[in-house]
């Protein structure tokens, strides 16, 4: 008869252990997605505000060397991402293309002037920044016009600020949540064992002695859920990948990184303070409560 309650209590206790490592596991998964999410809208925003092209139109009469020496400038400044030098000739054809006619033969002359597209890093894309590198290029008498979507370059600043503003505060809204959510479950598990913590408590063991195995366990459910959490989310973005794989769903090494770490501290942090507290409670708590608490 002792043997069958001792492996009824030590299913119970499985069954206990698991289920809590399932929660953690679930509720951190959901923050890791959502950090996949704010890593590939960094990503796509990047890409957008790098694919903004300035052109700089040069004088007719621009000799090489003075567009080899702008072009070396532009290409050791530190907003530049890239340049390409555009001919009047070639500027010409890829126009014809578009038009599907030659304007130069009905015209007599290529009326187009050479160019250098410039792109620059994401971080310089924004109107400020573009304000002061156009003001630099003021100086360069071999440039003749400086032209660019200024309305689209507002309108993709302005849409990238709302989207970071919106997901900064729903992570934090999730934050909050995930933190309830794991602390809810490690409380459940808690409250099951709160007659041994008395008991224990009861006989002279010391509070440090009493929540030591408790923290320990807390922290290594956390550590495993954050764990299956990371397996979860490399399928995820293996999935992801083979279903779209025009979009980068794997981000660089340094970002998937940081977010791994994330999970994994979250889920040491957060099982740790959880399992502290639930604790805390139950040796602070009056024997004739514990029936109702």
């Amino acid at each position: 008869m002792a043997r069958q309650e001792d492996k009824i209590i030590g299913r119970r206790l499985k069954s206990s252990y698991i289920s809590t490592v399932v929660s953690i596991t679930l509720v951190l998964f959901v923050l890791g997605l959502l950090g996949l999410v704010i890593l590939h809208t960094r990503q796509l925003s990047d890409h957008f505000r790098e694919s903004i092209s300035i052109s700089l139109f040069l004088e007719e009469d621009a000799s090489d060397s003075q567009i080899q020496n702008l072009r070396g400038d532009l290409g050791r400044m530190e907003a530049v991402n890239e340049t390409h030098y555009v001919s009047s000739d070639e500027a010409a054809e890829d126009l014809m293309e578009e038009l599907g006619e030659d304007f130069v033969d009905f015209l007599g002359y290529n009326p187009l002037t050479a160019s250098i597209s410039v792109s620059l890093k994401a971080a310089y894309a924004n109107p400020d920044s573009l304000a002061v590198f156009e003001a630099g290029l003021q100086g360069y008498e071999v440039i003749n016009e400086i032209d660019y979507q200024q309305s689209l370059i507002h309108l993709v600043h302005d849409n990238v600020r709302r989207i970071s503003i919106a997901l900064l505060a729903f992570s934090v809204l999730l934050l909050i949540i995930a933190f309830a959510l794991i602390n809810n479950t490690i409380r459940l598990s808690v409250f099951s064992k709160r007659f041994l913590i008395k008991s224990m408590q009861l006989v002279g063991a010391t509070q440090g002695f009493i929540r030591r195995p408790f923290i320990i366990t807390g922290v290594i459910q956390g550590v495993i859920g954050a764990v299956i959490t990371i397996i979860l989310l490399t399928g995820a973005m293996y999935l992801g990948q083979r279903q779209i794989p025009e979009l980068p769903f794997f981000p660089g090494i340094r970002e998937l990184a940081t977010l791994f770490a994330g999970v994994l501290l979250l889920g040491i942090i957060i099982s740790y303070i959880s399992t502290f507290f639930a604790v805390r409670k139950y040796l602070k708590i009056k024997t004739d409560f514990l029936y109702y608490y």
